[in-house]
Parts: structure tokens; C-alpha cells; sequence
């Protein structure tokens, strides 16, 4: 590969997912190193005044300071645009930080959003307090629902904004249906596809005009580091996003990119072995509990969800009868899997979102998203899936399931 091949989209868009997750983006300095440089600088230095006022006034290209960019940050972020399929892509210090560019840059006081019921606790704390605070009203609606998405667009709707699969209720939102509804409105759409990435699923190829991700999550994918991304086009990054990234700082660290672009390289082999690990493990919770798995025939949605995506993904999510004292006690009694709030992990992982993810939700709100006291939110790892399924059978029985 020469120097600049992996920025070439000429070239780069005609490689396969794995190949573009591997060296897509990736620009070589004069030292022609293998691996990606990594840049740790916060600023640059100018051979003249007159190219640090040319920069500053956009009519030279190069670096001016690492809150707008760096040369590790910017290949990460060439490299998932070119896997989302979008035209450009902006990566920040975290998933959440992410999630609050991509609405706000485009929302002011009056506007109003649909947003589906289920998500991640701190996205719904979005919805439901931080953007009120702004005059930006929300109307929740059941993502699943696809009449209900066009029932609530008032005159002053500006966007849709929803996760599939949902954390960690594993709704399936139809992606097609609902952005059509959009377009058809006028209105752009937020996709949050975190659970499954580029490589499960592409919002985009049905008509999403956003996708945000955590990148902490299967795209690091080994519990190292923060760090989220925004996929949209050309216009909608460097104009409306990139002006309030400049000025609010959510920046990434070029040491965090590299981490994630490492990440990257495995994760076409870890998507899919832990989403095979996953449905094993999911057929044996069947039936002992009640489990959802979108690559179970028993998830109400399962057809949809492989009619989007190509797996099941990594997340399961099951449901005691006992309620916090059962879940809490099944947790205790796990020798092998963590009791952690973090997911996409190669190492198996389980949490109780109502004490944890979702714990700064109202019992209402959690109740409406599904999100009950005897739910477990399982991320299974690279273990070999019988010794995670012996482990759950294990605290499964310690807890009289």
C-alpha cells in the first residue's frame, strides 16, 4: 500500500468491510511505518505568518490545533466513515459526547424531536431534561411502533432519534420504515448503532442520515478506552457539526484514536465470534429464563432484526422472576463473567441496568422503556461459550433458576 492509498476512496470504497476496518484512512509519513503514527501534539508549527492566517481562514490546508484536528484522530475518522459508507465522519471523547453533538449542533430553543422510548439511560436523560432545559421539546414514542413515529411529527419536528438494537431492551427499530417516514416529513435522522456496527448493520444503506456511535464499545472492544464517533455527510460534518465541536471541546485524543483504529483491525473476527458465542449462549438461557436475543426465532422481532442486520450481535437480555434481590444474587454468584456496566468487551460481561445503566431514570421512565428490576444485560465475550454457559447454569441454580 502507498502512502496515501488508505485516503484514496477512488480505491478505498471497492475493499470489503474487514480490509476497509484494517487499513482504511491510514496516511504513512516519509518513515513508511506499518503501523499508524501516533501524533501526540496539541499544536503546529507554521514556516510563516502568512500560512497560519491562510489556515485559519480555510485557504490552506494543514493542521492549526488538535480540538479541530489531529493526523491520528482524522485517519480514525476516514477510516469509519469509509465503513459506515458515509461521506465523512467526526470522532470525540466519548459515546455520549457524541450523542450530544449530533442533537444539538442542528436544535435551537422552539425545535422539537421524536425520539424512540428505548435507549441508554444518559440518551434519555438527553431527551427528557437536558434539551427541555434549551426549549427543545420530546416526544417518546415506541420505536417499534412505526405509525407512532409519524403521529407524533409537529410542524417544528426537526429530527428522529433512536437506537437498534436498543439498550438494553433489544427493541428493533424498522429502519427503512421509519426513515422514510422521515424523508418523506422533511426531517433527518439520528441513528444510534452502537450495538452492532458498520459491520452488523448500516443504518445508512436504508436512508439514515446520522449515525452515532460509543467507539468505546466493539470498536475498541477490549475495555481501554472512551471514545465516540458522528457518520454523516460532508455538508452535515464540516459545516453544522464542526462548528460546534470547535467551540464546545469534545475532542478526542490522538492517543485514544490510535487505540480504537488497533481496535478496528480485530474487529470483523470479534463481531462475529462473539456474536456466535452469543447465540449459543443465548439458546441455552431459552426457555431456563425469559431472554431476548434478536438472533433468537423467540425475539418478537427477530425477523426484522436479521432482515437489518447480518447477526445477532454480542448483548443478551433476560429476566428473573425474583426481581432486584433474585438479579443481585445471580450476579453474586458468577465465578467467570464480570458484574460490569460496560459492554462490547471480548470479555463476557453482566450488569443490572436498573441499579446501574438506567439507575438515574425514574422508576416511571424505565418502566415504560421495559426496563424492569428483574432484567440482566449479558455481553458475551471471546471465551469459549460453554464456559460461560457452566457459569451461568452455575448462578442460574444458586438462585433456585
Amino acid at each position: 500500500m502507498k502512502k496515501l492509498t488508505g485516503q484514496d476512496r477512488s480505491i478505498t470504497t471497492h475493499w470489503r468491510p474487514a480490509t476497509q476496518a484494517v487499513r482504511g484512512g491510514t496516511v504513512r509519513s516519509h518513515f513508511g511505518e506499518t503501523s499508524e503514527a501516533l501524533f501526540l501534539t496539541s499544536g503546529y508549527a507554521y514556516d510563516c505568518a502568512g500560512d497560519a492566517a491562510a489556515r485559519f481562514a480555510g485557504e490552506q490546508k494543514g493542521m492549526t490545533y488538535s480540538r479541530l484536528q489531529n493526523p491520528t484522530v482524522e485517519m480514525l475518522e476516514e477510516r469509519l466513515a469509509l465503513m459506515e459508507g458515509a461521506e465523512a465522519a467526526r470522532c470525540m471523547a466519548s459515546g455520549m459526547a457524541a450523542m450530544t453533538a449530533a442533537l444539538l449542533c442542528q436544535l435551537s430553543m422552539g425545535d422539537h424531536i421524536v425520539a424512540a422510548r428505548a435507549a441508554f439511560g444518559s440518551c434519555r436523560w438527553l431527551t427528557d431534561t437536558l434539551l427541555p432545559r434549551f426549549g427543545i421539546e420530546s416526544t417518546i414514542v415506541d420505536g417499534r411502533d412505526n405509525d407512532a413515529w409519524k403521529a407524533a411529527i409537529r410542524p417544528n419536528t426537526k429530527l428522529f432519534f433512536f437506537e437498534t438494537p436498543a439498550n438494553p431492551t433489544l427493541d428493533i427499530v424498522d429502519l427503512a420504515a421509519v426513515c422514510r417516514i422521515a424523508k418523506d416529513a422533511g426531517l433527518l435522522t439520528v441513528v444510534d448503532n452502537a450495538f452492532a456496527t458498520p459491520l452488523l448493520q448500516r443504518p445508512m444503506d436504508y436512508g439514515a442520515d446520522i449515525v452515532a456511535y460509543s467507539a468505546t464499545k466493539m470498536m475498541d472492544g477490549q475495555g481501554r478506552v472512551l471514545a465516540g464517533a458522528v457518520c454523516g455527510t460532508d455538508a452535515f460534518i464540516n459545516n453544522t457539526l464542526l462548528a460546534f465541536t470547535r467551540n464546545t471541546g469534545p475532542t478526542l485524543s490522538a492517543f485514544n484514536a490510535w487505540v480504537v483504529m488497533k481496535g478496528l483491525e480485530t474487529l470483523d473476527l470479534r463481531i462475529n465470534r462473539q456474536s456466535e458465542n452469543a447465540m449459543k449462549v443465548a439458546q441455552f438461557l431459552d426457555g431456563r429464563v425469559r431472554t431476548l436475543y434478536p438472533g433468537l426465532a423467540s425475539h418478537p422481532q427477530h425477523e426484522l432484526a436479521m432482515k437489518q442486520m447480518s447477526a445477532g450481535g454480542t448483548i443478551i437480555s433476560i429476566f428473573v422472576d425474583g426481581g432486584r434481590t433474585q438479579a443481585h444474587g445471580l450476579l453474586d454468584a458468577l465465578e467467570l463473567v464480570d458484574i460490569s456496566n460496560n459492554i462490547g468487551d471480548s470479555r463476557s460481561l453482566m450488569t443490572h441496568p436498573c441499579s446501574t445503566t438506567h439507575a438515574g431514570l425514574s422508576a416511571e421512565v424505565r418502566a415504560e422503556m421495559g426496563v424492569e428490576e428483574g432484567m440482566l444485560r449479558l455481553n458475551v465475550g471471546l471465551e469459549d461459550p460453554l464456559d460461560v454457559i457452566d457459569d451461568l447454569d452455575r448462578a442460574l441454580k444458586a438462585v433456585g433458576l
